[in-house]
């Protein structure tokens, strides 16, 4: 039975707070970027607060699904940062209960939320949407404010063009004023030059009240012209002071939004599901249609003679026409004739096929318009479950709280699921990608790493050791490090060199009897490589032996010796007979040719380097003990002399 214990409702606490914070952060950050986009269109128009306030609630209620993942995230990350920070994470581990446990509120208020997020892209977003779009559009064809610009024709006021050269912002004075007015169209168009003049708005801001000073005004009256007349009435006036009225409407007119409900984010998934039947029927009606049309495109063929219609008859019933021979006939004007026509129904034909396959792009474009937005409202609501298995465990395994280093990481993870879930949505939208492929992509993508991280922190697993991870990059390239063996400030015990001296002689006899069983230069059987089981106990015990040695001899304080040391090689003792340990992965590369070929070439290369390395080792040994014998001159330098030696066999078995 599920009980509410202390330690849940502390989790929750701490999660709660930071949830409703970043949150809250997180809608803001989404609106700003949100607005960036439409900032060009909306400025200059004068707005009131009340209709700026309407388009910021919209726009809150429509992102709140996609600010939702974001802020689970960075909140799970914190939280389980800050009590792994504070050791808290520890403590509740030792007392026996494993990080799922710990979790287990967390993810029933976690699975809340992503309802809350489905809830709001069911119900509450495509009536925010069609709100939003109508309350932009009606935004957006506003007429803006008059802000007269210097220098340049002004074209904010309808059926006028505005020029004025310069502008006085104290007095509001404008000078070298021309007015282009074309309320009767071109034909009547008057031009308007004036000195000076002023400019107010009428108290409803349905007009434009301008005062000129000492100026002219043209004007052809053109629709007074009386038919048949070869003159056009023209009119002259040169005025002192002259007040003209233009149209100019500076309120705010909600636009119609009947055709928004058509729009996928307008619909419901219920909606959507119903409309989507009703639309690809539809489609394959057009379909068929435009197929039928097609099989009724016929030839245009000329007039003929009697005898020439026979012929034609006949090749018809035959399945035959020669063209050919059917064009020769035609008289040279006929012949001219007919490439006329030819060429016109073929660019005909092309028009109508262009037309046709913008339509059913279209068709097929509205399609998936709403198979994406049904995806969508499932995806994004299961994103929040996904985003708090990465930020959870991730917490739990960085141990840092605060706001640096998850929310570099938050950042980091929103930017691959966005360009992961943008790219499919465009390539799904465009018919690159199907649509699943392309909007299950970024889920797909995130759902193994956060079934990974779980799994690595309900573990205590190692994820971000770099040491691992470097390792594990030179074993697959086949790269390794040096030896570094620097002089002991201490020393307990001195090495044994006679015994030194005898493995490493001994060593050598191992390598060049080794040598002479296995040709390392030759390929191997890539049967027995990759199918038959096999080790080289030969190389892993001389490896150890002289592991063994090496060991001893780094007691030493002769940095001669330490010098040979770092000369000797890290034997790799598996890597030349078979790719993995594992039999099922042999295999498996084995049958898969590409990777089976890759991997026999490394262990080709391989099979040559510990060519060298035995070589290396050898030629070192040889150095190693002449140099043991420089400063022990008791020591023999051979094999069968150290046999000869007293106690030689007593030391080795002490050792």
């Amino acid at each position: 039975m599920f009980r509410i214990k202390k330690l849940d409702i502390f989790i929750t606490k701490q999660f709660g707070l930071l949830f409703i914070g970043t949150f809250f952060i997180c809608q803001f950050v989404l609106m700003m970027q949100f607005l960036w986009r439409y900032v060009d269109e909306l400025i200059g128009k004068g707005l009131s607060l009340e209709v700026m306030a309407q388009f910021f609630w919209y726009m809150g209620l429509m992102l709140m699904p996609q600010a939702f993942p974001l802020a689970i995230l960075l909140s799970s990350l914190i939280a389980f940062g800050n009590l792994g920070e504070s050791s808290e994470l520890t403590a509740i581990k030792a007392a026996g209960i494993s990080l799922l446990q710990s979790m287990r509120s967390l993810i029933a208020i976690v699975i809340v939320i992503s309802c809350i997020s489905f809830y709001f892209q069911e119900v509450i977003g495509p009536k925010s949407f069609i709100s939003f779009r109508q309350l932009l559009i009606s935004m957006q064809q506003k007429n803006p404010e008059v802000e007269i610009p210097e220098g340049i024709f002004y074209d904010g006021i309808s059926g006028s063009n505005l020029y004025v050269q310069k502008k006085d912002m104290n007095t509001g004075m404008l000078y070298g004023i021309m007015i282009y007015r074309m309320n009767g169209g071109y034909e009547d168009a008057a031009v308007i030059l004036a000195d000076s003049g002023k400019m107010q708005t009428t108290e409803e801001k349905m007009h434009l009240l301008l005062t000129l000073y000492s100026g002219e005004w043209f004007e052809n009256m053109r629709s007074q012209d009386v038919a048949g007349s070869a003159n056009v009435p023209y009119r002259r006036e040169t005025f002192s002071n002259k007040r003209i009225v233009l149209n100019f409407d500076g309120g705010f007119n909600m636009q119609e939004a009947g055709w928004i409900a058509s729009d996928a984010r307008s619909k419901s998934m219920g909606k959507i599901l119903h409309d989507l039947d009703s639309i690809r029927e539809f489609n394959d009606s057009v379909g068929h249609q435009f197929y039928k049309e097609s099989k009724m495109t016929g030839f245009y063929l000329p007039t003929l003679t009697k005898t020439d219609s026979l012929k034609a008859v006949e090749e018809v019933q035959k399945d035959i026409i020669n063209f050919d021979s059917i064009y020769k006939k035609l008289t040279p004007e006929a012949k001219q004739r007919v490439m006329k026509m030819a060429v016109r129904d073929a660019q005909t034909a092309s028009v109508d096929l262009d037309y046709k396959g913008d339509y059913s792009d279209a068709l097929n474009h509205n399609d998936r318009l709403h198979m994406i937005e049904a995806i969508n409202k499932v995806t994004l609501s299961l994103s929040c479950l996904i985003f708090f298995f990465i930020g959870a465990p991730l917490g739990a395994i960085i141990r840092k709280g605060g706001l640096g280093v998850p929310v570099i990481i938050s950042v980091l993870v929103f930017i691959v699921y966005y360009i992961l879930e943008n790219t499919g949505m465009r390539m799904a939208r465009d018919d690159i990608w199907t649509v699943w492929f392309g909007k299950l992509l970024g889920t797909c993508t995130l759902t193994p790493i956060a079934v990974f991280f779980t799994y690595k922190a309900n573990n205590d697993s190692v994820v971000f050791n770099i040491d691992m991870y470097k390792q594990a990059l030179f074993n697959i390239l086949g790269l390794r490090s040096k030896r570094h063996i620097s002089s002991k400030e201490v020393i307990i015990e001195d090495p044994i060199y006679m015994a030194d001296a005898y493995h490493l002689l001994r060593i050598n006899e191992e390598i060049e009897q080794y040598s002479t069983e296995h040709q390392l230069l030759h390929l191997p059987n890539p049967v027995k490589v990759f199918f038959r089981p096999g080790d080289d106990q030969t190389i892993r015990r001389i490896s150890e032996e002289l592991e063994e040695v090496i060991e001893d001899l780094s007691n030493t304080k002769d940095r001669g010796v330490l010098t040979y040391l770092n000369r000797y090689p890290i034997v790799a003792t598996h890597a030349h007979t078979r790719p993995f340990r594992q039999k099922w992965l042999n295999i498996i590369t084995g049958l898969f040719l590409p990777a089976g070929l890759f991997f026999y070439l490394r262990m080709c290369r391989f099979r040559l380097r510990l060519r060298k390395d035995l070589n290396t080792i050898s030629k070192t040994n040889e150095l190693m003990v002449q140099r043991i014998a420089e400063k022990h001159p008791s020591i023999p330098v051979t094999l069968e002399e150290l046999k000869k030696m007293p106690l030689i066999i007593d030391l080795i078995n002490n050792k």
